[in-house]
């Protein structure tokens, strides 16, 4: 099974760099969309990320546009506080995006709203929390994709 990790603008490198070792973990594909809030040379990208880094598959992409065309026509599945659909309600499929926006504030509406963009959804938490850790809402939705898929090739 083949799935895409997207992170739109990341603010801190633990997370890309605890991404990269997801994507090494699971077979997925990174790709990361720049203007990024830290450089890729971070020491704390590289601690995050230990000794994946050459395992992981990872783009940088200088902007969206780059990134569609990179991505060509796939389903694309935006993860956003701002709608009631579940990501567990999603019967995930072979070549499916997984589309997370920075740290500080999430998919910019502009994301959100992009024709390229398929289906929203959005990981349950407790009412009056506002966020889940960026790398660990990529972590339960990969899972959630491969498991589905009886975590083929593991």
């Amino acid at each position: 099974m083949s799935i895409d990790i997207v992170f739109h603008t990341p603010e801190i490198p633990g997370n890309t760099g605890n991404a990269i070792r997801l994507a090494a973990v699971t077979g997925a594909y990174l790709h990361v969309v720049e203007p990024l809030g830290f450089d890729l040379t971070d020491a704390k990208l590289r601690r995050a990320g230990l000794d994946y880094h050459d395992l992981a598959h990872v783009t940088v992409h200088p902007d969206l546009d780059h990134l569609w065309q990179t991505l060509g026509q796939r389903r694309v599945i935006a993860f956003t506080t701002h709608t009631t659909d579940s990501f567990a309600e999603v019967a995930y499929e072979d070549g499916d995006v997984l589309l997370f926006g920075q740290e500080s504030t999430g998919l910019p509406a502009e994301v959100v709203d992009d024709d390229h963009v398929d289906l929203r959804v959005r990981i349950p938490m407790l009412p009056g929390r506002r966020s889940l850790n960026l790398a660990n809402s990529a972590s339960i939705a990969i899972y959630e994709a491969w498991r589905q898929h009886g975590y083929a090739g593991a």
